[in-house]
């Protein structure tokens, strides 16, 4: 077997040319979301147009990507942002990154714009890139494109898509992969990145790993001890036992009891029917509804924690797959709506269009707000989505997220930072939340640093730098070895520093620093708010929206309140 080097595959739409180079060596030692700040830092003009030819859009796997560690294979997606204007990271799970390993794909680097209008599909094998018109493919939702381009390039390949609002270059546009089942349905979902594929006219990307071979680890040994040691702790940590029986939906009732569950466009923090849409319903859904309905589900090769679903109705047919908690929140108790199976049936619309979840939830409150539907209508929902999918002027507004639709009907209760609109987590009940929401150069994003679980008062606002900037260090640490969320607690609890085991294992290296993931943490943020800087941006930018700072919770009488001094100087220290 030959050596395994791992390349720089750099696509120009232009000229529909691949070109293979070596890793920079500033490069070598980042992947994923911090290999992305670096490469937008060192080649892309900030101030450029996101659906321009200078952006680029960067498909990078974490550094431990590929060796089937639990919930450590995944793939993050970068470029400037159409809906924030600034750094954008989305990562997801599935199959991609791990074909993109064993292809031996550093990164890849998508740039240029086409000379021609329409759609092609890249085809991407060790022989090289392929180019193929996607002409029937055009319009088609990704349930229904997936499965064609499976048919023509055979069930072993990864393949990432867009669906019709990619197509449209709407803002809440993401880009679907493929799930360990092969149904395209782990989506690197905010931001807008699906535009930006779309810019660059491609449906999809067909990753071929046929005659690849598993990443080299310099120290077998070493790297199995470590490998042991984290699976063993993430499977008996409990939240692992927690996600693995209720899935993510598990946060509905703890979100609750904060007073910190979006409800009726985040003018309240509790909703009266939680119940009905909580963890512990759809388990019991799940398994009273018998197959094809699984209450734990891998999205990806080896994970051990399962925390999505399989949900399917009294009918024996699968509704969504899966159905999270950001959905069942911005969805479902963002518009009053209480039925999990209805949650579920515009989720899988939402899916098929190739749109966020959680931007398109955020848009629906605002529209109901500006009386565009009723509150808790499936039915009104429904078609405000049928009105994005038919690209009218109302689903183009829609589909360009919140901030576009407040605009429009001048709506001031927004729920947005940076353009892109909140996840599900209230954040002047969970005000370290607020902070990373305010300050991450990502816009309001929970996954850049969320501190649900962080051992503070989360209505006192002088406590909450340090676990706004520990847990936001963290992530971005996570987001660059490839690793999910709620790996997070396995890596935490395993002792004597895992991740500097397993990644001076697998590469070699014998300079890693025990913080390593807060190291690269530091490295990555430094670097994003370095593109946000060039790109315009200011202190003023890292602010939740005024009305927020007013207009109290009812049920604890909080308004964010953290101090101007504090969202100024969080990230002191690190730059």
């Amino acid at each position: 077997m030959t050596e395994y080097k791992s390349k720089v595959w750099r696509v120009n739409v232009r000229e529909q040319t691949l070109k293979l180079e070596t890793v920079p060596a500033a490069w070598q030692r980042l992947g994923g979301r911090g290999l992305i700040a670096r490469i937008l830092v060192d080649e892309v003009d900030a101030m450029c147009d996101p659906l321009g030819a200078g952006n680029k859009l960067i498909f990078a796997p974490g550094l431990l990507v590929g060796h089937i560690l639990s919930s450590t294979d995944r793939l993050s997606i970068g470029g400037k942002s159409p809906l924030t204007g600034g750094i954008k990271e989305a990562n997801a799970g599935g199959r991609t990154g791990y074909h993109m390993a064993f292809m031996g794909i550093h990164v890849m680097v998508i740039e240029d714009l086409p000379k021609d209008d329409g759609y092609w599909v890249l085809h991407l094998s060790l022989n090289g890139a392929k180019w193929e018109r996607a002409d029937d493919l055009v319009g088609l939702g990704v349930y229904e494109t997936a499965p064609k381009l499976l048919e023509k390039y055979g069930d072993k390949v990864a393949i990432s898509l867009i669906g019709p609002g990619g197509e449209m270059r709407m803002k809440s546009a993401g880009i679907q992969n493929l799930d360990k089942d092969r149904i395209p349905s782990r989506i690197a979902a905010r931001g807008g990145l699906g535009a930006v594929m779309g810019s660059k006219g491609l449906k999809a990307i067909v990753f071929d790993h046929t005659g690849g071979q598993k990443p080299s680890i310099a120290d077998v040994e070493a790297f199995k001890i470590a490998q042991k040691d984290y699976t063993k702790a993430v499977m008996e940590h409990p939240q692992s036992i927690t996600y693995r029986d209720y899935g993510t939906a598990a946060i509905a009732q703890l979100c609750q009891s904060f007073a910190a569950l979006p409800n009726h466009n985040f003018s309240r923090g509790t909703f009266e029917k939680v119940d009905n849409i909580s963890g512990e319903t759809l388990r019991e859904f799940t398994l009273t509804r018998g197959k094809p309905s699984e209450a734990a589900h891998a999205c990806m090769a080896g994970c051990t924690i399962k925390c999505s679903n399989v949900f399917g109705g009294e009918d024996g047919k699968i509704i969504v797959s899966p159905l999270e908690y950001e959905t069942i929140g911005l969805m479902g108790t963002n518009l009053d709506i209480d039925s999990l199976d209805a949650i579920g049936r515009m989720n899988w619309h939402v899916n098929d269009l190739g749109l966020d979840s959680i931007e398109v939830g955020g848009a629906l409150g605002v529209a109901a707000e500006a009386g565009l539907m009723k509150w808790g209508s499936e039915e009104d929902a429904q078609k405000l989505i049928d009105e994005i999918r038919a690209g009218t002027e109302l689903g183009r507004i829609l589909g360009d997220g919140a901030v576009t639709v407040g605009k429009k009907y001048n709506i001031e209760r927004v729920p947005a930072v940076k353009g892109q609109a909140m996840s599900a987590y209230e954040p002047r009940s969970i005000k370290g939340t607020g902070l990373t929401y305010a300050t991450t150069p990502q816009g309001a994003d929970h996954t850049c640093g969320l501190t649900i679980r962080a051992q503070v008062n989360h209505l006192d606002p002088t406590q909450q730098r340090e676990a706004s900037l520990n847990a936001q260090l963290n992530m971005a640490g996570y987001d660059t070895i490839g690793a999910c969320i709620f790996a997070g607690f396995g890596y935490a609890a395993t002792p004597d520093g895992v991740v500097k085991r397993l990644l001076k294992a697998r590469y070699g290296w014998d300079d890693v620093p025990d913080n390593i993931l807060q190291a690269l943490g530091k490295e990555t943020i430094k670097l994003e708010r370095e593109f946000n800087k060039r790109a315009g941006f200011t202190a003023k930018d890292d602010r939740l929206p005024e009305w927020m700072t007013k207009e109290a919770i009812p049920e604890n009488g909080s308004v964010f309140d953290v101090s101007a001094e504090t969202l100024d100087h969080i990230f002191d220290g690190i730059e």
